[in-house]
């Protein structure tokens, strides 16, 4: 059976990777990955090539690569998801891999705790259902395939028929949280949390650094894992639109400029708006949004964490919030704190 759908990179690209690296993202389990670790599935890019390098089992690849299989069956890579989610896409990416990707590929999906044992993921403890059918690939190429199931998934099967090298696994969907692990002692919870659901609307500029890292777990290892815009030439700022994980009202925003020393932004301020959840993000610089102020233009400091409350102006309840900054810069994390609305 083959999967003949072929979307648009685009369509893809607008939805988080369920399975990266950088929001927790795991590779259990590999049946065979002699010649090039199943880890390097989940990193970030597409992968790089050196022509000359070389390990003792052979060639160096920068992706998930098995032996040439004498036998019968095929290989298989197990995954445990960094955020749970009903999935929308996959990318099977072959860069690089040009005479020994495989000829095809099917997915399986399954939702299990957390604490599920690799044992007990390859056995029969948990329902696996088929979210991919096998599905013919092509080498050097992000192979992109729409998932038509809506079902909440926490771990996933790479299915590579028979064998072969795959540079990178991108499964995109929408994430659907555990609100109940998600509160802070408080009692509130992180409203811009990319694991809580929320998204990246639109910005007017990610040049250095993807605007979707803004609201990533944990802390940055480096400014190249915040949002950072070009150097501005030009009259005005630069902004950018975090859908909320759910409609709430905001009590407490913290903004991170970690690792941005020279180049973090003199000035920012917090907005909110209600806005339709498929709100095109080339209508959000409309100068016909009511946005109403949170925080007001605040001077910021390098390499610091900057947090605000009694300073807050209006908690909303709001479904999007944009923080602009000025004139342009980087900024690590923002992290929206509050409580989600009864409606």
């Amino acid at each position: 059976m083959t999967h003949d759908i072929a979307p648009s990179a685009a369509s893809f690209d607008t939805l988080v990777d369920l399975a990266a690296e950088s929001v927790g993202g795991k590779a259990l389990h590999a049946t065979d990955d002699f010649f090039a670790g199943k880890e390097n599935l989940l990193k970030p890019g597409r992968g790089v090539f050196f022509p000359g390098k070389y390990t003792e089992n052979g060639k160096w690849m920068d992706g998930w690569e098995s032996r040439r299989k004498r036998t019968p069956g095929h290989d298989v890579c197990l995954i445990q998801l960094g955020l749970p989610g009903e999935i929308h896409g996959v990318d099977v990416d072959t860069n690089h891999f040009t005479g020994n990707y495989p000829e095809h590929a099917s997915l399986e999906a399954c939702e299990a705790p957390a604490s599920a044992t690799v044992e007990q993921l390859l056995g029969n403890a948990f329902e696996w259902r088929e979210a991919l059918p096998v599905s013919k690939l092509q080498g050097g190429s992000r192979n992109l395939f729409e998932i038509a199931e809506r079902r909440r998934t926490t771990h996933i099967k790479l299915h590579i028929h028979p064998d072969g090298g795959v540079a990178r696994l991108r499964v995109h969907g929408r994430v659907l949280p555990d609100w109940s692990a998600a509160q802070t002692r408080d009692g509130l919870v992180d409203l811009a949390a990319i694991a809580n659901g929320a998204n990246i609307a639109g910005t007017n500029d990610q040049y250095f650094g993807r605007g979707d890292q803004l609201i990533y777990p944990g802390q940055p290892a480096n400014m190249g894992e915040g949002w950072e815009t070009q150097r501005k030439r030009a009259p005005g700022n630069d902004w950018i639109v975090v859908k909320l994980a759910a409609r709430g009202a905001i009590e407490r925003a913290e903004i991170y400029t970690t690792h941005f020393k020279g180049n973090y932004p003199d000035r920012c301020s917090l907005e909110g708006a209600i806005l339709a959840a498929n709100t095109p993000a080339d209508y959000l610089g409309s100068r016909s949004i009511a946005w109403q102020e949170i925080l007001p233009q605040t001077k910021l400091t390098a390499h610091a964490c900057h947090s605000f409350g009694p300073e807050l102006r209006a908690a909303g309840p709001f479904t999007h919030v944009r923080l602009s900054i000025y004139p342009d810069g980087g900024v690590a994390r923002l992290r929206l704190f509050g409580k989600r609305s009864e409606e």
